[in-house]
């Protein structure tokens, strides 16, 4: 038999174990960042079995949590009034629905709130407090806390377009599951498109057999020319049974789910269904390829019979407040040519095919709104006449909802320059095919929802935000997932917490740990939070080039040779010549945490010099500054989004560009983006003028001469020019001008992209 001493000591040492290791955490790491929380001493220890008591409105909440107590943890509650307990408790003087406190002791975790949702939010920070890798052998204890909380907006959402590329019902609930968790309360599921219709209309049965099925998709990027198909017929779509399923999935989770039913554009794939739904009554099919498509609903009263159809059975599936209509890039190339829609105009006293997408919107408007709905609309319903109870979701920017808001209507703001998650979040060359555009982890959480433009009172028009995934070179869900995570993230945080409590430091800190949760989930997020930066630097002539990371756990290795980085990174690298920088952040154990960064610097002799610009590029293509045309580093070879490259938009442009001294030019060369799929069009000619040392100048004009690859390189070569010695070089650059019609963007002024300017 042990000495008795031994069983007192071993009973101690478990006490003290159990409930007082770890004593106390220096920081809470929950996202999105609570509005008020403190830590004190002491946890709460799980024990195999635990009390849970609530009131009956939050049952279902509070069977969320045992799920996942039992799953995680395999521990089971039972209803008893023991001390060391689990409460949800009713608190009608919290001021926000969506708002809650959490309190953990000791002895309790205690969650009151005014409504499921609040409950709900206390229950996502509560499983944040939970350690990232759960051992079911071991004893968990939670850190002692006090939380209160609420949302800075009322609309938190996230956007999934499954008419491009669909996906499975299991997917789309994982998908509501990750942004519930993030106290995101909306889930927009844009169900219709040009090639493909996803939701099944019982009265319509040809919208499953031909509208939801292509019988081929585009191979690559739609600017790679010529286009090729791939010869796969590919589609599907969902039944009311998985729509009613997936609805009731995220009312569970505190989700709404708004429908996107498009019209009058983006109808393709339904007027190859019903070709009587178009102007022309002539049978088209479902579109292929990507972009925007002239046909579009013909607004017959044959047409508008079908939308309320459609519009009666959606409204069955979804409960929620809106039914959103598109109303976006709606070609009027078949309307102007159409007896029936020129004759309708007339008889409405509209003042033209603006007008009439106006009628249309407003008459589809009327209808919905008889239900018991309201409709959102892309920013185009603007455009002849904004609906009289719409509300607008800005995506050209801001604009759009500064108009709205200031005629008193609810906004969304959903802009491409912080909310498009389709869009390139690396320059890394490594990364999948993007549609283009260039918008990294630290851009989306600068985001600001309210527009600067609006007075305070106009602000209050301003619900919220959301983040938008297009699918055009999204085709499996993992890829869903790479684009979307962690930068759905950011904008949880953005749309949750004040500005003032914003720390992007201090949220990379916490998303380090949430992307173990990640991990853990089988989430394939793209991992950038390791990523290498470089900037070249210029101190009174002195060039270095300086590498920086965004998390400070890790350390960055270098070299300059383009050799394996082994030399540690302790200051900015001086450049004195052309060189090769490769760089990568290692952990203590020498593995690489993220993709190796490589940079060549050209060392060219425009490198430092003085530029200006006779007009400022475009605000969302201008991340490195004019000063990114003579730096040394050309832009990426495979997409214009990076901070290399400069984006003006139907404007001319002169770059002037001031040596310290007459220096002597030998050759010039500098290219141009030609992504006419995206609007971007390099210029037919250019213009260089040469301020020579003697005062006199010269000017020669190139031009480019036209042709379908993505880059347009202009090179001009001085070196049978003896002694051509400059002050200063100017480029005149004429912007392409308007696209043609039937191209991407017809009608509209085209972007000029320029790269490094080179000068030998």
């Amino acid at each position: 038999m042990k000495h008795p001493y031994y069983l007192i000591l071993f009973i101690a040492l478990f006490l003290f174990n159990c409930q007082q290791q770890p004593n106390k955490v220096d920081e809470i790491a929950i996202i999105p960042k609570p509005l008020e929380q403190s830590i004190s001493s002491g946890n709460f220890v799980f024990e195999s079995t635990i009390s849970l008591k609530t009131e009956i409105q939050f049952a279902s909440v509070a069977n969320y949590l045992t799920d996942f107590l039992k799953s995680e943890l395999d521990i089971t509650t039972k209803n008893s009034d023991e001390k060391h307990q689990i409460v949800f408790s009713l608190n009608d003087e919290i001021d926000n629905d969506e708002g809650y406190e959490l309190s953990v002791t000791p002895n309790q975790i205690h969650i009151q709130a005014k409504t499921k949702k609040g409950a709900f939010y206390a229950v996502q920070s509560l499983l944040q407090l939970f350690p990232v890798d759960i051992d079911k052998n071991k004893t968990t204890a939670l850190p002692c806390v006090e939380i209160k909380d609420k949302p800075q907006f009322r609309y938190r959402g996230m956007h999934l377009d499954v008419g491009r590329h669909f996906y499975s019902v299991d997917f789309i609930k994982k998908y509501i599951d990750l942004i519930s968790r993030l106290k995101m309360n909306t889930f927009h599921w844009h169900l219709t498109e040009d090639q493909g219709w996803r939701i099944e209309i019982k009265k319509y049965p040809k919208l499953q057999e031909v509208a939801a099925f292509r019988k081929e998709t585009l191979i690559g990027h739609y600017s790679d020319q010529p286009h090729k198909f791939d010869g796969k017929k590919y589609g599907g779509y969902y039944t009311q049974e998985q729509i009613k399923d997936i609805v009731a999935y995220a009312q569970q989770r505190q989700v709404t789910v708004i429908p996107e039913i498009e019209m009058p554009g983006h109808s393709q794939a339904a007027i190859a269904a019903y070709p009587e739904l178009g102007c022309t009554g002539k049978q088209v099919e479902v579109a292929t390829k990507w972009g925007i498509f002239e046909e579009v609903y013909c607004p017959s009263e044959s047409t508008f019979k079908f939308l309320e159809d459609v519009i009666d059975e959606v409204i069955t599936l979804f409960p929620g407040k809106y039914i959103h209509i598109g109303g976006d890039e709606a070609p009027k190339t078949r309307w102007k040519n159409c007896s029936h829609c020129q004759k309708l105009i007339k008889k409405e006293g509209l003042k033209d095919e603006h007008g009439l997408q106006s009628y249309f919107i407003q008459r589809m408007e009327k209808y919905i709104n008889s239900k018991g709905k309201q409709i959102i609309g892309w920013d185009e319903i603007l455009e002849g006449g904004l609906a009289p109870n719409a509300t607008v979701m800005s995506w050209r920017g801001v604009g759009g909802a500064v108009q709205a808001a200031k005629e008193g209507h609810d906004v969304i703001l959903t802009p491409t320059s912080h909310c498009y998650f389709d869009y390139y979040q690396s320059d890394n060359e490594k990364e999948p095919t993007a549609i283009g555009g260039f918008l990294p982890l630290e851009k989306v959480y600068s985001f600001n929802p309210v527009p600067k433009e609006l007075t305070e009172d106009e602000a209050k028009y301003v619900l919220g935000g959301q983040g938008n995934v297009w699918t055009e070179y999204i085709p499996t869900s993992q890829q869903v997932e790479y684009m979307t995570f962690p930068r759905a993230i950011a904008l949880s945080e953005v749309l949750w917490s004040t500005p003032e409590h914003k720390n992007y430091n201090g949220f990379i800190n916490r998303l380090e740990q949430f992307q173990r949760r990640l991990d853990h989930l089988d989430v394939n997020y793209a991992n950038h939070i390791y990523e290498v930066k470089g900037k070249l630097q210029n101190h009174d002539g002195k060039l270095t080039y300086e590498l920086s990371t965004v998390s400070q756990s890790y350390s960055i290795y270098y070299s300059t040779d383009g050799s394996e980085p082994t030399t540690l990174y302790k200051s900015p690298i001086p450049v004195d010549a052309s060189m090769n920088i490769k760089a990568v952040v290692k952990n203590d154990e020498g593995k690489a945490m993220g993709y190796e960064f490589e940079q060549k610097v050209k060392l060219h002799k425009g490198v430092g010099a003085k530029i200006s610009i006779n007009k400022e590029p475009h605000p969302s293509y201008n991340a490195g500054g004019k000063e990114a045309l003579v730096n040394g580093i050309s832009g990426n070879n495979k997409r214009y989004g990076d901070k290399e490259w400069l984006g003006f938009w139907g404007e001319d442009i002169e770059i002037t560009i001031e040596f310290d001294k007459p220096t002597e030019i030998n050759s010039i060369s500098t290219r141009f983006h030609n992504g006419n799929g995206q609007w971007i069009y390099a210029p037919v000619s250019l213009s260089i003028e040469f301020n020579k040392a003697n005062e006199s100048s010269i000017t020669q004009t190139v031009g480019l001469y036209s042709n379908k690859k993505t880059i347009s390189d202009v090179q001009i070569d001085f070196s049978e020019e003896e002694n051509l010695f400059c002050k200063s070089i100017r480029l005149i650059i004429p912007n392409y001008g308007i696209i043609p019609e039937g191209k991407q963007g017809g009608g509209n002024k085209a972007w000029t992209f320029i790269d490094e300017i080179v000068i030998e």
